[in-house]
């Protein structure tokens, strides 16, 4: 299971750098690197959105 919430922890940092520079210099760079209407984009939105509902669970972990 850390192998897929370290995979997932990745797909979140790259939603959360995409936004930051969306907000930042409104500069999409998943739309830069595969174009606006692609399914390419699609699957890298997607892909994000499901890292973060998987690491949810990390909420609940108690971290030492």
């Amino acid at each position: 299971m850390q192998t897929l919430q370290k995979s997932s922890l990745i797909l979140i940092i790259i939603g959360a750098i995409n936004w930051g520079l969306i907000g930042l210099f409104d500069f999409n760079l998943v739309e830069t690197l595969f174009g606006v209407d692609n399914v390419i984009t699609k699957v890298v939105y997607a892909l994000v959105g499901i890292a973060g509902i998987i690491d949810i669970s990390l909420l609940f972990e108690d971290f030492e």
